[in-house]
């Protein structure tokens, strides 16, 4: 069954200490494209995620973050205190309470609640602990967002292969059409080889033996039959390639352009409008069928 080469999957742990997610993206290419995103403290296992991932992935534009996150990582917010204007504000409302014979208790409280007081600092972070999080733990959730993308890229191709089969089942229903239309077009040649035959056998330099041996060459020139077999035996090859367990996108492609190479010369051959018309309509569908091929794995 055809694998997609776009996918998704992501995998997390949720533990006492730490959070750990995994998230990969996958688009198709010609090769393996591999971006990673790592955690500082994991920068030296990078060479083992690449392994991992290209095990498993095989090819494709593939994107990989893994992300770290200590539950104990506390956040600390420093406010700085204006001592000019605390000390302002104090004054004035200390000579205000002394005006008014009003208590001067909690003039301390009140100046600091004025703005521009306190000055909003930067944050503090303390250090991660990363000491509860070992790398088989990694290894492991990394494998499990794998297996997901593989899954979502099954999936994908089920959809594919049900697509691409209806391609080629359309050029098998052409290529009976064709076939179906061969002896008409090999009788119309006939007639016409008939009429001109007549024309030209009362001519005095008239060659028998030479007219029979270019007939000839030109009755072979025009014969599809074997264009026919061989594109019948490409189709059923292109079916059976599909359903295999390994993946088959470029062996795919490969026999993609010997079924267009057969379709060429059938249409090269046939010197009949309506086979033309009828090869025409083939290569429509194998246009579909390159243009799936390039996301298939």
């Amino acid at each position: 069954m055809l694998q997609s080469m776009t996918g998704f999957g992501a995998a997390q742990r949720d533990a006492e200490q730490y959070n750990l997610s995994v998230e990969i993206k996958s688009l198709n290419s010609k090769g393996m494209d591999l971006n990673i995103r790592l955690p500082r403290f994991l920068s030296d296992k990078e060479i083992e995620v690449r392994n991992l991932v290209t095990k498993s992935l095989i090819r494709g534009k593939v994107s990989v973050a893994i992300d770290f996150t200590s539950k104990n990582n506390t956040q600390r917010l420093r406010n700085n205190i204006d001592q000019e204007i605390l000390q302002a504000y104090y004054q004035e409302l200390e000579k205000a309470a002394h005006s008014l014979g009003a208590p001067t208790d909690n003039l301390f409280q009140l100046a600091l609640q004025m703005p521009d007081v306190l000055q909003q600092g930067q944050f503090g972070t303390e250090e991660v602990d990363t000491s509860t999080v070992d790398w088989q733990t990694v290894s492991d959730l990394l494998q499990e967002g794998l297996n997901n993308v593989n899954s979502f890229r099954t999936n994908e191709g089920k959809a594919l292969t049900n697509e691409i089969l209806s391609y080629i089942d359309r050029i098998r229903i052409l290529l009976a059409e064709v076939d179906r239309f061969d002896p008409v077009r090999i009788e119309t040649i006939r007639e016409r080889i008939k009429g001109h035959l007549t024309e030209i056998s009362s001519s005095e330099s008239f060659n028998q033996s030479r007219f029979e041996q270019e007939m000839i060459y030109f009755i072979e020139k025009l014969d599809i039959a074997e264009e026919k077999v061989r594109l019948v035996n490409h189709l059923h090859y292109f079916t059976e390639t599909v359903y295999l367990p390994e993946p088959t996108g470029k062996k795919l492609a490969f026999i993609s352009q010997e079924i267009g190479r057969e379709i060429n010369t059938i249409g090269s051959k046939a010197n009949d409008a309506t086979i033309q018309h009828l090869v025409v309509e083939m290569k429509e569908e194998l246009e579909k069928i390159k243009e799936q091929l390039n996301n298939i794995l």
